[in-house]
């Protein structure tokens, strides 16, 4: 059996090209098209595909955009902030902050500008 070497992540969405581009400003990666691809090869392509319904309920899958890692208490919290004002700033909404509670470290829960949640972690 074959492994599989690369994925794609694809979005439902209503406009293509504007997700697109607000994903490739939040991740560093470039557009081409209705596609957002890692310059440098290591991270998924993710693709952006008009459908005619709108999102009604919670996302089945999110992505975490990882800005936090290693980091714990007050200096995460500090890196989850900052990321969250520059995410805002392109039109993203914060939704809320989840604190540590022993188990899992803390993480923002925010919607892109259709609504789509992620978080940041």
């Amino acid at each position: 059996m074959a492994s599989v070497r690369t994925i794609q992540v694809t979005f439902d969405c209503a406009d293509p090209a504007r997700l697109a581009h607000f994903w490739c400003e939040v991740l560093g990666y470039e557009q081409q098209g209705s596609a957002c691809v890692d310059p440098s090869g290591v991270g998924p392509r993710l693709y952006f595909q008009r459908v005619p319904e709108s999102k009604v309920v919670k996302n089945r899958l999110h992505l975490d955009v990882r800005v936090g890692t290693g980091l714990v208490g007050a200096d995460r919290v500090a890196a989850l902030e900052a990321e969250c004002a520059r995410l805002v700033a392109l039109g993203a909404v914060r939704q809320q902050l989840l604190l540590a509670d022993g188990v899992n470290e803390s993480c923002l829960i925010m919607q892109d500008i259709e609504g789509n949640e992620f978080c940041l972690d």
